[in-house]
């Protein structure tokens, strides 16, 4: 699908199936981020962990308002505890998010490559 639109040149459309995996794989880089500072920073506040994420991931394809709203969001961040205490449940959380980061990063890398080869991976939607 992503060839069929970036050939038809509507890669770059609001509600391309492109777009739509552009951003998740920007929402991912994300969230890896995130897991990684959570694990490498315990002493981070949970607004720093997202922030540094943020700044890191998405920063780059947001305009002011995005970036803006981002900041107020990260003012009514959980604390830390409670938000490992509650994404733990019953398991062991810095086991699972270890095995969530080696698993998931190949499959992220092999979607950057992917984008790339489009020409879409830096495209700023």
């Amino acid at each position: 699908m992503v060839q069929v639109e970036v050939a038809a040149k509507k890669a770059e459309g609001s509600s391309s199936c492109t777009n739509g995996l552009l951003w998740l794989t920007r929402a991912m880089d994300f969230i890896l981020e995130l897991f990684r500072n959570l694990m490498e920073h315990e002493d981070w506040a949970m607004s720093k962990v997202c922030t540094e994420a943020y700044t890191k991931t998405l920063k780059k394809y947001h305009g002011w308002l995005a970036s803006s709203t981002f900041t107020v969001a990260m003012k009514l961040a959980p604390d830390r505890k409670k938000f490992m205490d509650v994404v733990a449940g019953n398991g062991d959380i810095s086991s699972d998010i270890e095995k969530f980061c080696a698993t998931f990063t190949p499959i992220l890398q092999e979607n950057h490559k992917f984008l790339a080869s489009v020409g879409l991976d830096d495209m700023k939607a």
